[in-house]
């Protein structure tokens, strides 16, 4: 016991320095932050060596498109910026700093006379090419006449100043201090490596024991990127700062082939970490110094190792900031992948809070918490209408205190029966109207005053009766829509679930039988709603996604799996992806026949069959009053509301009322609809009818026939109304058989349609739902002589165990889960 204490202690100090040394390293960036970035020194000691940069010996574009950009970006820096510039100059030579000094005192003076100008994005280029080649030209006829060599320096020195300029306003604002785009785009990376390169041509003349400072910050930075970004950026990285380089010097021109191929070799060697990327850089250095001279061997080696020291200390949290913002670095990915968990996390809080407000809406206009009882208001309707009364009546009565105060309860009692019996429509008792008549001395008037009142009181109560059974229905229809968005909640919020055990199960079992999988992703494993995805590669390829991964997965999962979706590449050893999911219990097979009123080719009747989410399936008839154009109107857009609601998971019930709410307010016109709805859950085929004043189903079960019927008002007539629900459970080859009143009525002649109707479906020889709808259209038909008397509409479903094309495939060694 002893012994553990100091450990525990030493453990606690561990942490503890480890914390104080994350507080120094971040106080240590914070002040480089600081001091570089926000207070400018950056941008100083760049334009310091822009100052001095030359190139082709005579040209020097750097320095005056590097003021410009500042002069545009980050105009309250510009001063210090051109102060840093003209020292730079004058530590090259006086010639250089009077060139460079006239050249920004151009700028200034032409930025100054086009400031009015709105487009400066193209006016400063222009000012910067101008800036460049006067003082320049003024200096080359100071000493004598303009040769045509000067005259093409001169031109190329205010072509490079206007393109530098592009390139530098597009680079500088990614030093900013409070950079919010999350990566770069391949030109801006392609920008910041020529401001680099040309401020490293600023270095040239430094020298360190032999070795050139711009050739070791050039291989540093090569390093640096190569390690990040790959071969692609370590390469271009080196191409470009070669090529600024050896125009600055032309005894550099062939580091550029070193410092390409040595940002290539340590782009392919980066998974060596920092190690395999340094090897890089000295196999090139070897490489390309063995072709030169044998002198410039050592200090080349000299350049690359400082720069390899450099690299190695630099420290990995300042590699990993620069990471994010390079496409294709695990860095970046991890980088997106926050946002867009941030992004999701966010839209699901909303679509939750959403969800909570639909929710206290529906419980602020739930009937139960906001209504008395059904005893308690009889209780205060009753007290309301006698107040009514009295005030008409007993106002003014001398007796009003012996009636009212003294004898109360009597009086209270002798006009509740009495409006007990008005209300029911009856005259008042003749026992209680004697003993009324006896009490109070105005009886007639009292009664007549109850008669004359009872048509305002039976008013109001429908009219607070429909308000009552409005506000359920708003309630049931706010509860309806929290619950989706709270379920859409969930969903977004649902990420690619890991399970190792399964994944390594398939991958075994499909490299067993020769397919390799180039990725795997199971975002769903739960019963009934596998969820699958993956990319493979085929020579050739023959349906295996079906014919062998499918049953395969089928075995592992212990579940009947099916191809959802494939794409196959059209190439030999393509990437194909392919989707597979759970496949439902059972199938629908369905059929429909309809005819016209008189056989007409507009039928006032329609009907759809809907595939819900979830595994559902629904079939609707709906019966347009009357026929022809305005009934065929009224039908389907009871149809068309159903599907659109049914489909964003409201409750059958829930979206009946609404369709019916809608239909009753948007048309004072008599016109009505009937529905009838199944909705068939395909997993364990159990069915909920719910018929809107529509005809009886029926259900065929081998030679066994079921009536499945409820009674409702159509659609449209009243605001509110109780929906019926019939639930049925269905088996394997069932026939569902649904119908318009134009089938269920139009036998003629027949008795019990009821009976006619079983027997016919029972006596026919088929079970294919489509001939047995055009069988029974045609027998109804029959029974009139070939008149068709009212629109008619039969739907017809089979329902049939699923059975895959394809039995799962058991796999050696692999054992079903």
């Amino acid at each position: 016991m002893m012994g553990s204490i100091p450990r525990v202690e030493s453990q606690g100090y561990g942490v503890e320095k480890t914390e104080k040394k994350g507080k120094f390293r971040k106080g240590i960036y914070l002040k480089l932050r600081l001091i570089l970035l926000e207070n400018g020194w950056l941008f100083y000691i760049g334009g310091f060596l822009l100052g001095r940069a030359v190139i082709l010996s005579a040209v020097s574009p750097f320095a005056v498109a590097f003021v410009a950009s500042m002069w545009f970006i980050h105009r309250e820096k510009s001063f210090k910026a051109m102060l840093a510039v003209l020292a730079g100059a004058l530590s090259y030579s006086m010639t250089h700093s009077i060139f460079i000094g006239l050249s920004m005192a151009v700028f200034i003076l032409l930025a100054a006379l086009c400031k009015k100008f709105k487009n400066q994005q193209v006016i400063i280029p222009l000012v910067v090419f101008a800036s460049t080649s006067l003082p320049r030209m003024f200096l080359y006829s100071l000493r004598d006449t303009i040769t045509s060599y000067e005259w093409m320096l001169l031109i190329v020195e205010g072509v490079l100043g206007t393109v530098l300029v592009l390139i530098f306003m597009q680079s500088i604002p990614l030093l900013s201090p409070k950079r919010y785009k999350p990566a770069l785009k391949n030109e801006e990376i392609v920008c910041m490596i020529i401001l680099i390169a040309s401020v490293l041509t600023g270095m040239i003349g430094w020298e360190l024991y032999g070795a050139s400072a711009e050739q070791i910050f050039s291989r540093y930075f090569v390093l640096l990127f190569s390690y990040i970004g790959g071969a692609a950026i370590g390469s271009t990285v080196g191409v470009v700062a070669g090529l600024i380089l050896s125009l600055a010097n032309v005894a550099n021109l062939y580091q550029m082939s070193l410092l390409a191929f040595s940002g290539l070799l340590g782009g392919l060697l980066k998974e060596g970490k920092k190690p395999g990327t340094a090897v890089g850089l000295l196999v090139g250095t070897f490489l390309i110094g063995i072709y030169g001279n044998a002198v410039t061997l050592i200090p080349s080696l000299i350049e690359s190792s400082i720069a390899i020291l450099f690299f190695l200390l630099t420290p990995a949290s300042f590699i990993s900031r620069i990471s994010r913002y390079i496409p294709g670095t695990e860095e970046y990915t991890n980088e997106q992948e926050q946002y867009l968990q941030k992004v999701r996390n966010v839209t699901a809080r909303r679509v939750e809070q959403f969800s909570g407000v639909f929710h206290a809406l529906s419980k602020s206009f739930a009937v139960s918490e906001t209504f008395p009882t059904d005893e308690q208001e009889a209780r205060r309707e009753t007290d309301y209408f006698l107040s009514q009364i009295t005030e008409k009546t007993c106002q003014n009565c001398f007796m009003k205190d012996r009636c009212w105060q003294k004898e109360f309860d009597q009086t209270y009692s002798y006009m509740e029966e009495m409006k007990g019996d008005i209300t029911e429509g009856l005259e008042p008792n003749r026992k209680v109207m004697r003993e009324f008549e006896n009490h109070c001395v105005k009886s007639r008037k009292v009664v007549e005053a109850m008669k004359e009142e009872m048509t305002t009181y039976e008013a109001n109560r429908k009219l607070r009766q429909q308000v009552l059974e409005s506000k359920r229905l708003v309630a049931d229809q706010l509860q309806g829509v929290s619950e989706v968005m709270d379920d859409f909640a969930k969903e977004i919020l649902k990420e690619r679930q890991h399970h190792d055990i399964q994944e390594s199960q398939i991958i075994d079992a499909l490299k067993h039988m020769g397919i390799d999988l180039e990725k795997l992703d199971i975002y769903q494993l739960e019963k009934g709603n596998v969820d699958i995805e993956m990319t493979a590669s085929f020579y050739n390829y023959h349906g295996e996604g079906a014919k062998l991964i499918a049953p395969v997965l089928s075995d592992i999962l212990s579940e009947m799996i099916v191809v959802k979706q494939e794409e196959i590449s059209p190439f030999p050893n393509g990437y194909s992806h392919l989707a597979f999911g759970s496949a439902k219990e059972y199938a629908i097979q369905t059929g429909a026949a309809s005819a016209a009123k008189g056989g007409g080719l507009v039928s006032g009747d329609s009907f759809t069959t809907i595939e819900l989410g979830a595994g559902k399936f629904a079939m609707a008839i709906s019966d347009g009053m009357g026929n022809g154009k305005r009934a065929r109107e009224e039908s389907m857009e009871t149809l068309r509301l159903l599907q659109q609601i049914l489909q964003t998971g409201i409750p059958e019930n829930v979206a009946i009322k609404s369709i019916n709410s809608i239909l009753s307010l948007r048309t004072t016109d008599e016109m009505f609809a009937t529905l009838d709805l199944a909705v068939i859950d395909l997993h364990d085929a159990s069915v909920r009818f719910l018929k809107i004043g529509s005809t009886p189903s029926f259900i065929k079960r081998g030679d066994n026939m079921m009536k499945v019927e409820a009674s409702n008002l159509p659609m449209g007539i009243i605001q509110e109304f109780d929906v019926e629900i019939v639930s049925e459970n269905l088996y394997s080859d069932d026939l569902l058989i649904m119908m318009s009143d134009g089938i269920f009525e139009g036998p003629k002649h027949v008795e019990n349609i009821d009976l006619w109707l079983k027997r016919k479906i029972r006596e026919m020889a088929t079970d294919d739902p489509q001939e047995v709808a055009d069988l029974l259209l045609e027998e109804v038909i029959r029974t009139r002589s070939g008149e068709i008397n009212d629109d008619m509409t039969v739907l017809v479903a089979k329902i049939a165990k699923n059975t895959p094309k394809w039995a799962a495939v058991p796999i050696y060694g692999n054992k079903a889960l």
